[in-house]
Formats: structure tokens, sequence, C-alpha cells
């Protein structure tokens, strides 16, 4: 009867650096648990510039004729397509981490734009999108009667 609980008491200590090593991994997964992650391709920096939104993002590799840019209402829209690069008779990727095929990313903008005055353009890889804030949308400054 002795030796069997000491036996248990040997088998529950060896297995404590199992139970913390379980320990470590289950906190690692929740360590983000009601953190936003943006988790869109592609990534997306705006920020407001002269009555403007200014947007960029990383699309490298991909011709500018693959990339539709729309806006409807206050939501812009980036989506296209990434295509593979063509592998030569006798060669094999060793890697393969870059996303190809159908993309699409929704912003949704803080202000009405102007739809006609929109600019993009494509250059060494960074899409820019300056979206200029309609008129109508622009803070008013109001005069107090005295």
């Amino acid at each position: 009867m002795f030796n069997s609980g000491i036996w248990r008491m040997k088998r529950f200590a060896d297995s404590v650096p199992e139970l913390i090593d379980l320990q470590r991994e289950i906190n690692r997964l929740f360590s983000n648990v009601g953190q936003s992650t943006t988790l869109g391709y592609p990534a997306l920096n705006v920020w407001e510039k002269d009555d403007s939104l200014v947007v960029t993002s990383e699309l490298p590799g991909i011709d500018p004729e693959n990339i539709d840019i729309s806006v409807t209402g206050t939501t812009l829209t980036i989506s296209g397509t990434s295509k593979a690069d063509p592998v030569k008779e006798g060669e094999t990727y060793l890697r393969q981490e870059r996303d190809l095929g159908n993309f699409q990313r929704n912003l949704q903008l803080p202000f009405g734009v102007d739809s006609k005055a929109i600019e993009a353009k494509y250059e060494r890889g960074i899409l820019t999108i300056t979206l200029p804030r309609m008129k109508e949308d622009l803070p008013k400054k109001i005069k107090i009667n005295s």
C-alpha cells in the first residue's frame, strides 16, 4: 500500500514538465483573445490628408491590369488576382509562401468621397489611392448671430 502511493507521486512528478508545457501552449493560444487582428489581404494603411483619405497597399508582383478598385457609397473595394510565377521544366518549388489567386478587401470609409475625383497609382508594388472628401461632407463653420 505504501509503495503504490510513492509510485503515484513519482508518476505525477514526472508529468509536471509536460503540464508546464501544456500550460504555456494554452497561454500562447489564448493570448490574443479579445484583440482585434486584421487577417485581410492586402494589408492597408489609411490616413487623412488635406480633406482627402489616402489608402496605400502593398501588392508586389501584381500587374496593375489585374487590380480592380471601386467605391460604392462609403465602401472602398480593392480586388484582383495574383498569379504564380512560371516554373520552368526541371524546376520545383522548395518553399512557396506568397498567396496566389483572387483577393478582395473592403474598407468602410469614414466619410463620403467624390468618386469622380478619385486617383490611383501603382508604383514599385505599392498601390496608392487618394479619395477626396465630398464638399457636402466637409465640416461647415456656423456663424453665430447676436
